[in-house]
C-alpha cells in the first residue's frame, strides 16, 4: 500500500461507532456552543475517547470547498441516465470539469466524472448519495478528491 497516502473516504457504515459518535460530539460542540463534557454524555462516550479522534473526523463536506472530486459509475445503458447525472451535478451547483463515458458492453457503461466543488455548491456527500440511488446506477465509486490534501 501506497505510504504516503494520509486521507481516505470511507462510506458511514464502515466506520467504527465511536468515530461516528466523536463525528457527533463535534457537532454538538460547534452547533450548540456546550462543552466537551456535555457533548460525549450525550453520544454516550467517554471523554479521552472523543480528545483520541476529535481531530481526526469530519463530514466529507466540511473540507471540499474549490477542490475536486473524481467519481466513477456504473450505469444501465438506457436512454436518459446520463442526463439524470448531469443534472444532480447542476441541481447541486457543482462545475462537471471532465466527463468520460465508455461504449456500453453488455448493457453496461462506466462514466468517469470529475466534478469541482464550489462555494455555493450544496451538500456534495448528498449529491454523491443522490447521484448513487438514481435509478440505472448501478453503483458509484469516488477515485481521487484533492480534498483535505
Amino acid at each position: 500500500m501506497d505510504e504516503n497516502i494520509k486521507y481516505y473516504v470511507v462510506k458511514q457504515k464502515a466506520l467504527p461507532e465511536v468515530l461516528l459518535k466523536v463525528a457527533e460530539a463535534n457537532k454538538l460542540i460547534e452547533s450548540s456552543n456546550i462543552s466537551v463534557a456535555d457533548a460525549t454524555e450525550q453520544v454516550g462516550i467517554s471523554r479521552s475517547s472523543y480528545y483520541k479522534y476529535k481531530d481526526d473526523i469530519f463530514p466529507f463536506r466540511d473540507n471540499v470547498k474549490g477542490k475536486t472530486i473524481t467519481f466513477v459509475l456504473s450505469m444501465n445503458d438506457e436512454t436518459g441516465i446520463l442526463s439524470l447525472v448531469l443534472k444532480k451535478v447542476a441541481d447541486f451547483k457543482a462545475n462537471l470539469l471532465t466527463i468520460h463515458q465508455t461504449i456500453p458492453v453488455n448493457g453496461v457503461a462506466s462514466l468517469t466524472l470529475s466534478v469541482e466543488i464550489l462555494q455555493e455548491t450544496l451538500d456534495p456527500s448528498k449529491m454523491i448519495e443522490e447521484i448513487e440511488s438514481l435509478h440505472g446506477v448501478r453503483y458509484l465509486k469516488i477515485l481521487s478528491s484533492d480534498a483535505t490534501l
